[in-house]
């Protein structure tokens, strides 16, 4: 990555986020016809809000993502799986799942592996991001639970690693918690950095730190931090 992103090579590498619960269908289409204007990556919404982000004006030019079992991660792995391949079906591209934190923290690998193996099995073809809470796993149980969750996403099949749901109080994406994630699967996953970024400035540590994608919801503000060339 560039010392110093140009402002459209930034937007280049962001998923532009609108996952509030009171969201409509009106709110959906203004974060596509943003998406377009500051040409981002893709946008991400809740499942339900797929249709009303695919049929919105200026959506046959954006990428559409998608979340599944957010924000806990504590549904079953088959109404995960599920509701992962309804949004797809949906005209979903790419899916953000949430892994379920409390077997990682207990050491339950092989759940977390099947977990994540469910929702790649429903969702053949589209790129899997797989979120691991990376602030909850280095708080209680360290940096070898983050790379040793990291791994199983891989072995799973999954396309991307992601730090954070943006929702949980142990807090989101850090720069640390970007390295050792980029450490364990880079070159062969990309690695999301989502929650908490609001500067330009973050959002270039976390390039620096290995980040191959942004999840952004005050993406104007950010962008506004950077040169336009």
């Amino acid at each position: 990555m560039l010392s110093q992103p140009t402002r459209a090579q930034l937007a280049a590498l962001v998923d532009h986020t609108l996952l509030k619960p009171e969201a409509t269908s009106a709110d959906v289409a203004a974060l596509v016809a943003e998406a377009v204007e500051l040409g981002v990556y893709a946008v991400c919404v809740s499942p339900s809000m797929v249709p009303a982000a695919c049929s919105a004006p200026g959506a046959e030019i954006i990428r559409v993502a998608a979340v599944a079992g957010f924000p806990s991660g504590k549904h079953v792995p088959t109404i995960k799986a599920q509701e992962a391949a309804l949004a797809v079906a949906s005209g979903a591209v790419e899916i953000d799942m949430v892994i379920d934190v409390g077997a990682a923290l207990a050491g339950d690998l092989d759940a977390v592996q099947s977990d994540i193996a469910a929702v790649r099995a429903a969702t053949a073809g589209v790129v899997l991001k797989v979120i691991v809470e990376s602030a909850v796993l280095l708080a209680l149980a360290g940096e070898h639970a983050l790379t040793k969750v990291c791994r199983v996403a891989a072995d799973a099949g999954a396309d991307f690693v992601k730090t954070s749901t943006g929702c949980h109080p142990a807090g989101g994406a850090t720069v640390r918690a970007v390295e050792l994630m980029a450490d364990t699967v880079g070159g062969h996953l990309g690695v999301k950095a989502s929650g908490g970024i609001r500067t330009a400035t973050d959002a270039v540590e976390m390039l620096h730190a290995g980040a191959t994608r942004l999840g952004l919801s005050g993406t104007r503000a950010v962008l506004d931090g950077l040169s336009p060339s």
